[in-house]
C-alpha cells in the first residue's frame, strides 16, 4: 500500500488545483483520474466550447464585414474544422496538466476510485488495482448532464454537451431544451452557423438565475438574431423517427407537437457520487451531491468534497478555490471560506452574460434598501468604435451603507469585465470608492464606473 499525506480524487479545475496547493504546501500528492486531466471543464465543457463559440463569433464578425468598411465575400464555414480547432485547444490544455503534475512531484494514477475505509483509496485501473492510503482525502469527482426520462441523448438525434461538441451533422432545425448557461451558448453557436434554432424552458425566463432585466434584454436579443424562445414550456415525450425528432411541447395546460432534425438537452447537472463508497462511510448526501459546511468538511474525518459534487454554484472557478482553501486548511492554515455570493457567473452567448452577488429582487428579499444604477454600450465610445453598442451594466447598492450588493451585464467582453466588480466585493468596496477609482478611456470598463455613478443620480454620458 502506497502512503501519501493527501489524495484527490478527480483531476478537473478543482481536483488538480488542490493537489497543486498541498503540493506546494509539503505535502505528498497522489491524484486519481478515471478520464483525461483537466475534467469535463479542460476537455467537455469550459474550454472546447469557448473554441467553438470564439469560431461562431469570428464568422458573425466576417458576415458584418461591411459595416466596418471591409469586404469579406462568400463567408463560409466548415464545423468539421471548427470541432478539430476547438479540440486541439482541450488537447493543449489537457497536456498543460500533465506537466504541472510532474513539476510539482504529484503522482497521477489513472482509473477508478473507491474509498473502503477512511483514509484509504482502492483505485482500479488497466493493470489491476492499486491500493493507496493518505489521512487526508479530497473528493473533486465533479458532475455529469442530467438525463430526464423520455428525454435521454442517443448521439444521433438527441445530444447531450458531449455530443454537441463533437457533432455528427450540422443542424437545420434545432431545439434547446434548457436555457441555463450550456444550453443558451449551445443555441447561440448552431444559432450563429445558420441553425433554426428553438430554445425551451420551463421557468418564465431564459438565463433563469441572472437578474430579470438581463434575462428580458437577452430575450430581445437572441430573438433578434431569429431565435425562437419558448418559457414556461415543457418537452412532455420525444418521437423519433429516421432523420427527425418529434417534441411534445406543453404550455399553459396546452400541447403542441414540433418537428425537428437535432435536439440538445441541457436540463442541469447531478453530482458523481456513485461507485466510491461514500453512503457506507456515512457521508450524506443530498439530490446528488455531498453535503458539507462551509470549509468543504463532510463530517467523515479526513474526507473532504469540493467543486461540483459539492453542490451549486456548479463553477470551474469555485470549485479551483475551494480547492486551495482545502489544501490550506489541511496544511494547518486559517483560510477564508469561499463565499458563494462573490462567485462570478458568465455566460459566453452573443451578447455575453457576466454578474456576481445579489440581483435586484434578491437583495430586496433580503431586506436591503436598494441603490440601482444602469449605463447602456449605447453611451460609451468604446462600443460604438467595436460595432457593438447593444447591452448594459447595472449595479445594486446598499442605499443606507452603500455596499455593492450585485452587478449585471450583457454585452461585448463582460464577461472580462465582471471580475472588477468582483474585486470590489471582495475588497468590501462601497459607491465611494469606485466612484473616486479612475478608469481608463476610452474603454468598456467606463461603463462600470457610470453604472455607479448612475445609482446616486451622478450618471455623466447619460
Amino acid at each position: 500500500m502506497k502512503e501519501f499525506d493527501v489524495i484527490v480524487i478527480g483531476a478537473g479545475p478543482g481536483g488538480y488545483v488542490a493537489a497543486i496547493r498541498a503540493a506546494q504546501l509539503g505535502r505528498k500528492v497522489a491524484i486519481i483520474e478515471r478520464e483525461s486531466l483537466g475534467g469535463i471543464c479542460l476537455n467537455w465543457g469550459c474550454i472546447p466550447t469557448k473554441a467553438m463559440l470564439r469560431s461562431a463569433e469570428v464568422f458573425h464578425l466576417m458576415q458584418r464585414a461591411k459595416d466596418f468598411g471591409l469586404k469579406a465575400e462568400g463567408a463560409g464555414y466548415d464545423l468539421d474544422a471548427v470541432v478539430k480547432r476547438s479540440r486541439g485547444v482541450a488537447k493543449q490544455l489537457s497536456g498543460g496538466i500533465g506537466h504541472l503534475m510532474k513539476k510539482n512531484k504529484i503522482t497521477v494514477v489513472m482509473g477508478e476510485a473507491t474509498i473502503p475505509a477512511p483514509g484509504q483509496v482502492k483505485v482500479k485501473t488497466d493493470k489491476g488495482s492499486e491500493e493507496l492510503r493518505a489521512p487526508d482525502i479530497v473528493l473533486a469527482t465533479g458532475a455529469r448532464a442530467r438525463e430526464l426520462p423520455g428525454l435521454e441523448a442517443d448521439g444521433e438525434r438527441v445530444w447531450s454537451y458531449r455530443h454537441a461538441l463533437e457533432p455528427k451533422h450540422m443542424p437545420k432545425e434545432l431545439l434547446v431544451i434548457g436555457s441555463g448557461a450550456i444550453g443558451i451558448e449551445f443555441a447561440s453557436f448552431f444559432n450563429t452557423l445558420g441553425a433554426k434554432t428553438t430554445v425551451v424552458e420551463v421557468m418564465d425566463r431564459v438565463l433563469p438565475v441572472e437578474d430579470e432585466e438581463i434575462s428580458t434584454f437577452a430575450r430581445k436579443a437572441f430573438e433578434k438574431q431569429g431565435m425562437t424562445i419558448k418559457a414556461k414550456t415543457t418537452v412532455k415525450k420525444l418521437e423519433r423517427g429516421k432523420g427527425k425528432v418529434t417534441a411534445h411541447l406543453e404550455s399553459g395546460g396546452k400541447t403542441e407537437k414540433a418537428e425537428f432534425d437535432t435536439v440538445i438537452s441541457a436540463v442541469g447537472i447531478v453530482g458523481n457520487t456513485e461507485g466510491l463508497g461514500l453512503e457506507k462511510l456515512g457521508v450524506k448526501i443530498e439530490r446528488t451531491h455531498v453535503v458539507t459546511d462551509e470549509f468543504c468538511r463532510t463530517g467523515v474525518k479526513g474526507l473532504y468534497a469540493i467543486g461540483d459534487v459539492a453542490g451549486a454554484p456548479w463553477l470551474a472557478h469555485k470549485a479551483s478555490h475551494e480547492g486551495v482553501m482545502v489544501a490550506e486548511l489541511i496544511a494547518g492554515q486559517k483560510p477564508h471560506p469561499v463565499k458563494p455570493a462573490s462567485i462570478p457567473g458568465c455566460t459566453y452567448c452573443h451578447p455575453q452574460v457576466a454578474s456576481v452577488g445579489l440581483t435586484e429582487a434578491k437583495a430586496k428579499e433580503a431586506g436591503h434598501k436598494v441603490k440601482v444604477g444602469r449605463f447602456p454600450f449605447i453611451g460609451n465610445g468604446k462600443a460604438i468604435a467595436l460595432g457593438d453598442p447593444e447591452g448594459f451594466v447595472k449595479t445594486v447598492f446598499d442605499a443606507d451603507s452603500g455596499e455593492l450588493l450585485g452587478a449585471h451585464m450583457i454585452g461585448a467582453e463582460v464577461t472580462e469585465l465582471i471580475q472588477g466588480y468582483t474585486i470590489a466585493r471582495t475588497l468590501e468596496t462601497t459607491e465611494a470608492e469606485l466612484m473616486h477609482t479612475v478608469f481608463p478611456h476610452p474603454t468598456l470598463s467606463e461603463m462600470m464606473h457610470e453604472s455607479v455613478l448612475d445609482a446616486w443620480g451622478r450618471a455623466i454620458h447619460y
